[in-house]
């Protein structure tokens, strides 16, 4: 997953590179972020947050206790309910797509072309919400059949479209940004459609195999599985709601700042989404099932072993990439954006602003696996609970951070909620499992920071030069980057190996293992 994952991000980049070469940080690239906020916003509601929160574990129980047929009119039944509630949800949301614009970001209302470009934006993209609720339910079927690489590495698909419609359209249109839109909802299609032929080979069907008579919308909606996801997707959809809204926030108040602060916040954001999505998604995702497994079995043992060595391991990989983005945060941005429209003065608003969302990354991953234990388990309630301070958590810090540090302060707010929501969760997931095996976590948390504090050093002594100051060289800034990327990690591992991290002899021993294969 982290493979596919990792193609997906690179190409991510790639078109992050492209929009920003022509549209910069300007009005125009604020509309399109703040329009696609939405639908992103629905993604994680009904799509890659609460359905695999509430999907998978019922799916896996199905499968475990009643056996595969079972397990596909499940799926049966949750698709038609899915086309049927998201395809009216699309409906509603292109119609009041300018009180939407006007909920999320007010500030644009003293700007009439900024808000009827981002109504339009808003109308063109909300069937990608259709498309990518479909790829997550396949996905998520797929996961339990022990199928990971073809559902992580669809996402990429999604970014190959959208550069494509960027580059071939976007002279085409009398507002060019509309060719990013219209990448987004084909992407979305195409993201869906790749998945189909592995779904198929796994013996799952979308409406009955030839001689089945497919499910009426009653059948589906008394199917008792169907009600189990109903229960555990309420709460769940409602804690990735109050989880979005901490973004929600920081576009809201951004509208009232400069132009560009949205676009800085964006790219910034994207930037740790690198680590988040390549480790702490992939982890999530892929240990959800087997702790599913566990949890339906009763194996409470396992379950805890599982989770303390998801944790530990995802804490040797991603705080190294979080002090890594820190100390390298202007090379990095230079060498991705700064071209064409895209300025220095952006380059340093954004560098800033990647700097203070970094400090989180830590706790953000952290809480993707310390949720998807509460998720196996089937609760769904303490998530939310604890989510909700955060929300309330980050919108002190954001009203109080934002005036003297500008969206700096926004992003910074994010990092402070984020380390109070891991804090407490793995604080009431140790009180309801008994002991996790905190004091292996926290000694393992400290040799990893300890060799990461040395390699960051190194990465940012390394990088001290007038080149990141201009534009142009890219390939000369990325050969730069490279040789300090490369040369810092391995800083990081020869300090881990003499402070015998457990988790660095786990992984040379698997790589070794492959290698003997």
């Amino acid at each position: 997953m982290s493979a596919a994952t990792l193609i997906s991000r690179i190409l991510g980049y790639i078109k992050d590179m492209i929009l920003a070469g022509y549209f910069g940080a300007s009005a125009k690239s604020d509309v399109f972020f703040v329009a696609f906020r939405i639908p992103n916003l629905l993604r994680e509601l009904f799509a890659e947050g609460s359905m695999s929160s509430a999907f998978v574990p019922v799916l896996t129980e199905t499968q475990t206790k009643e056996g595969r047929e079972a397990a596909n009119r499940l799926v049966r039944a949750v698709l038609l309910i899915l086309l049927l509630s998201v395809g009216s949800i699309c409906i509603l949301g292109m119609v009041f797509a300018p009180f939407i614009v006007t909920m999320i970001a007010p500030g644009f209302l003293d700007d009439p072309v900024k808000f009827a470009d981002a109504v339009l934006l808003t109308r063109i993209m909300f069937p990608f919400l259709l498309f990518i609720s479909l790829a997550s339910l396949v996905m998520g079927a797929l996961n339990t059949r022990g199928v990971f690489f073809i559902p992580a590495l669809a996402p990429a698909l999604l970014n190959v479209v959208t550069i494509i419609c960027i580059v071939l359209l976007a002279s085409r249109f009398a507002n060019p940004i509309i060719s990013v839109a219209v990448g987004i909802v084909l992407g979305g299609l195409v993201q869906f459609l790749f998945q189909v032929p592995a779904y198929w080979r796994q013996g799952f069907s979308f409406f009955g195999r030839s001689g089945e008579t497919g499910l009426t919308f009653r059948q589906a909606l008394a199917h008792p599985g169907l009600r189990r996801i109903g229960t555990l997707i309420i709460p769940a959809t409602f804690g990735m709601a109050v989880a979005q809204i901490n973004i929600f926030v920081s576009t809201i108040l951004a509208s009232y700042l400069q132009d560009g602060s949205i676009t800085y916040l964006y790219y910034s954001m994207r930037l740790i989404q690198f680590p988040i999505g390549i480790f702490g998604v992939a982890m999530g995702m892929a240990i959800l099932p087997a702790l599913s497994e566990h949890a339906a079995k009763k194996e409470f043992g396992l379950l805890k072993d599982d989770f303390s060595f998801a944790l530990r391991l995802l804490f040797f990989i991603t705080v190294p990439a979080m002090v890594g983005l820190i100390a390298l945060q202007m090379p990095i941005v230079n060498t991705l954006f700064q071209r064409g429209e895209f300025s220095h003065g952006a380059s340093v608003a954004t560098a800033q602003a990647l700097m203070c969302y970094a400090f989180g990354i830590w706790a953000i991953v952290g809480v993707r696996t310390v949720t998807s234990t509460f998720y196996a388990m089937q609760d769904t309630k303490t998530p939310v609970k604890i989510a909700t301070c955060g929300v309330v958590i980050n919108i002190v810090f954001s009203v109080a951070l934002m005036g003297p540090m500008q969206h700096n302060g926004l992003a910074l707010a994010n990092s402070v909620a984020a380390t109070a929501n891991f804090i407490l969760l793995f604080y009431f997931l140790r009180k309801k499992l008994g002991g996790i095996g905190t004091r292996r976590i926290v000694v393992s948390f400290a040799k990893t920071v300890t060799a990461a504090a040395v390699m960051g050093a190194a990465g940012w002594f390394g990088t001290q030069s007038e080149l990141w100051t201009t534009s142009g060289q890219a390939g000369l800034k990325a050969l730069y980057l490279t040789v300090a990327i490369v040369g810092s990690f391995g800083l990081y591992l020869a300090v881990a190996h003499l402070l015998k991290s457990e988790e660095l002899s786990y992984m040379a021993k698997k790589i070794r293992q492959r290698i003997m294969r």
